[in-house]
């Protein structure tokens, strides 16, 4: 900041001009601080969506080419398409995510299931489909219930800082749980035999099982736990960005734009419909 006394001493076109631009680079940066998320996009052409990159079929990139594919990625690719902007990956994990949206790094996260704690650091979009929790258990492993799970003597593996940490650490207090920073991490820990289970939502799990048989088997322990796979995105005063996702999102379900999404991620990874477990719907 400039003193009084300094002030009358600038002499000069050169400090008037250096005057001028610094007051329009303040009005500028206060002006794009006011913008909406929603206004900003439009603005920009630009529609930044965390990726995760070893999150198949949720999310898949090719390392070789460097495309993406996956439910997630159709999903906001349709989502950029209909609102006429340019869709740019931003690479996270899931236990990144949230950091990522209130930092401003990414708009919007699909994938996010909301949980209590999520909550109250980010704002959620309506349901993108519905989901299912299972458990991965290691041969001769059978556990029927989350009460079995639930117990001093059973380490169940997740992903740190995903919903499959939060709910594990929910559901199976009394238990283990051994997390890792990605879920392909926790499914390694699975096969070599350092945990009896990975909780894991059941896309991922059923995915995991049919690449490799010797993980275990897919359990569907009960009570059956449901949770929604919703969008996320950093909270601010203005909600437009949140409501017409939401907006968007009933009309996509509606279309089948969502469901043809899912099954063609499934596909991808060498899963059907016929694949689900029984009493899992989505």
């Amino acid at each position: 900041m400039i003193a009084r006394r300094d002030l009358a001493g600038l002499i000069g076109a050169g400090a008037v001009a250096a005057t001028a631009l610094s007051l329009a680079s303040s009005s500028a940066s206060a002006q794009s601080a006011s913008q909406n998320t929603f206004d900003r996009i439009l603005a920009t052409k630009k529609l930044r969506l965390g990726a995760v990159a070893a999150g198949a079929p949720w999310f898949m990139k090719d390392q070789a080419t460097g495309k993406w594919a996956g439910q997630f990625y159709d999903i906001g690719s349709a989502l950029a398409a209909d609102m006429d902007v340019q869709l740019e990956l931003v690479e996270t994990t899931w236990g990144n995510a949230i950091l990522d949206l209130q930092a401003d790094k990414i708009d919007i996260m699909f994938g996010l299931n909301p949980t209590p704690k999520r909550a109250m650091a980010i704002d959620f979009s309506g349901t993108v489909y519905d989901s299912a929790l299972v458990v991965i258990a290691r041969p001769g492993f059978e556990p029927k219930t989350w009460a079995e799970l639930n117990d001093p003597k059973v380490k169940i593996s997740v992903d740190v800082g995903s919903a499959h940490d939060q709910v594990a650490g929910r559901l199976c207090p009394k238990a283990q749980i051994v997390r890792f920073k990605s879920i392909d991490e926790a499914t390694l820990a699975l096969r070599s035999g350092r945990v009896d289970a990975q909780c894991i939502f059941w896309m991922g799990g059923v995915r995991a099982v049919k690449r490799d048989t010797g993980l275990g088997k897919v359990v569907v322990p009960q009570p059956l736990f449901g949770s929604t796979s919703n969008a996320g995105f950093r909270r601010e005063s203005d909600k437009t960005w949140r409501d017409f996702v939401s907006i968007w999102i009933t009309y996509s379900r509606g279309l089948g734009i969502v469901r043809e999404a899912v099954v063609a991620s499934l596909a991808k990874v060498d899963l059907s419909l016929d694949d689900i477990p029984p009493g899992v719907t989505f």
